[in-house]
């Protein structure tokens, strides 16, 4: 996620159109801007995912079994 935010970034600078990166990146028009406009007001920050919605990771924990 954080390459794929970075590129659209780069791609935005080098003056690509919105239109232009969602073609190339198969995203949505929405996710472009919204990269864009986040990056605008976090800078290097915003290439950072966030984790949200969704299901929750699993957490995997043994248990040891004692036998006497």
């Amino acid at each position: 996620m954080k390459l794929r935010r970075a590129i659209v970034v780069l791609m935005s600078v080098q003056g690509q159109t919105v239109k232009d990166i969602t073609v190339l990146m198969r995203v949505s028009e929405d996710y472009v801007r919204d990269v864009i406009h986040t990056f605008n007001e976090q800078g290097l920050d915003a290439l950072d995912p966030k984790r949200s919605g969704g299901r929750p990771r699993r957490s995997v924990t043994r248990c040891a079994s004692i036998s006497a």
